[in-house]
């Protein structure tokens, strides 16, 4: 009863910080417009968010042992509500240097989120369903980024605001939203989780001797690169006239459309995992989002759009089992793993970054989203190494 309650709230945690990181994919667009910017200098945004995962999770790992799970999630809400009250500073200033600060620091509270949580979900029961507890969880987080366009672009792309003053009143109640979730958690139980201690636990050893985290440490980091390439430039894609030309506020609802995708496959990956198994599972997604991508390139318009839109379906498994398979039979190196894990999240900085250089030059914006298909090239091996070792 009390591990259902705490996966309750951890659902919660994990609906709210996945609706804050979609906001991006609006974020990228509208700041471009308001700051006269390239593809190049518009990705920032995601580029000072995901580096802050690249940053601030080794010490979020020291802090969580210290302070333990769920004072790692009150001080990473916190720290979140902190970032979101930047936006009406840097709004006021119009610098789109501080709105880079302020994503930063709103990043960060999110890694030290993620690095406590992620590991707490898994070892919340029986390790054998960690993936499809972890999955289940997840699907919630894909809730928020499912609704966060529609949202977001009523709030953000609103009439008689301008520029960057529209995001102010969106990201300043979301400051008080993640206050009073940080109020909630400290008043809420959550299970204490033992760790296994050096005499209990086989020694954690060096990293080179979980080669299978190595490969998961780079999985993540071409999941969240291509995740986020594919979403962040979809509007922009979506103003290009052989993709219909449409206005921001209803391509936000396609972008909508790629995140419930995600959502949907979560809760049903999670069923077919069970038979099929986590590799396996992993393998077929990446494989059809690699089909998808390269289908896209023969379309144009709404079923070159579709394409991309389906991807979002095949992402829906890939971070939590990723993160799961990598941290199987590590033992002791559990924690440190699940920081580099985190680290790796930082891919969702610099495959963006690529793909807006490609989108900058001659090649164009829609070649450029071969960046993401070469991901999901490597993720399809990961997958396939895993299926040779569990086997």
């Amino acid at each position: 009863m009390v591990q259902n309650r705490a996966l309750g709230l951890l659902s919660f945690l994990f609906f709210a910080f996945g609706f804050i990181t979609c906001l991006n994919d609006l974020l990228v667009p509208h700041l471009k417009n308001s700051f006269d910017l390239d593809y190049t200098r518009s990705i920032l945004v995601q580029f000072c968010f995901f580096t802050a995962y690249f940053v601030i999770s080794p010490p979020s790992g020291k802090i969580v042992e210290k302070i333990g799970y769920k004072k790692g999630v009150i001080v990473g809400l916190i720290i979140m509500a902190v970032g979101c009250g930047l936006f009406g500073p840097a709004a006021k200033a119009h610098s789109f240097n501080l709105f880079l600060m302020a994503l930063f620091v709103l990043a960060g509270g999110i890694a030290l989120l993620q690095v406590a949580a992620n590991p707490y979900i898994a070892r919340l029961g029986a390790p054998e369903t960690a993936s499809r507890r972890l999955t289940l969880v997840q699907a919630f987080n894909s809730l928020g980024t499912a609704i966060a366009p529609i949202i977001g672009a009523a709030l953000i792309f609103r009439a008689g605001f301008s520029g960057a003053e529209s995001v102010v009143g969106p990201y300043t109640g979301l400051a008080f939203i993640l206050i009073l979730l940080a109020v909630g958690v400290h008043f809420t139980t959550l299970p204490e989780i033992k760790e296994e201690s050096e005499e209990s636990s086989k020694p954690a050893g060096k990293l080179s001797d979980y080669p299978h985290l190595i490969l998961g440490i780079l999985g993540i980091f071409f999941y969240v690169g291509s995740e986020v390439a594919i979403g962040s430039f979809l509007v922009s894609l979506m103003g290009l006239p052989e993709m219909g030309g449409m206005m921001e506020v209803e391509a936000a609802k396609y972008v909508s459309i790629y995140w419930t995708g995600a959502m949907i496959g979560r809760f049903a990956g999670s069923a077919y995992m069970q038979k099929i198994g986590p590799a396996h599972t992993l393998l077929y997604h990446a494989l059809a989002a690699v089909v998808l991508i390269a289908g896209s390139f023969l379309f144009s318009g709404l079923n070159a759009l579709g394409c991309l839109l389906l991807v979002g379906y095949c992402n829906s498994i890939m971070f939590p089992t990723i993160f799961t398979q990598a941290l199987d039979g590590v033992g002791g190196y559990t924690k440190k793993g699940s920081a580099l894990l985190c680290m790796a999240i930082v891919g969702g900085a610099l495959l963006p970054l690529v793909q807006a250089q490609i989108a900058d030059s001659s090649i164009g914006l829609r070649l450029s989203y071969l960046v993401p298909l070469v991901g999901y090239l490597y993720i399809a091996y990961f997958g396939f190494y895993r299926t040779r070792k569990v086997a």
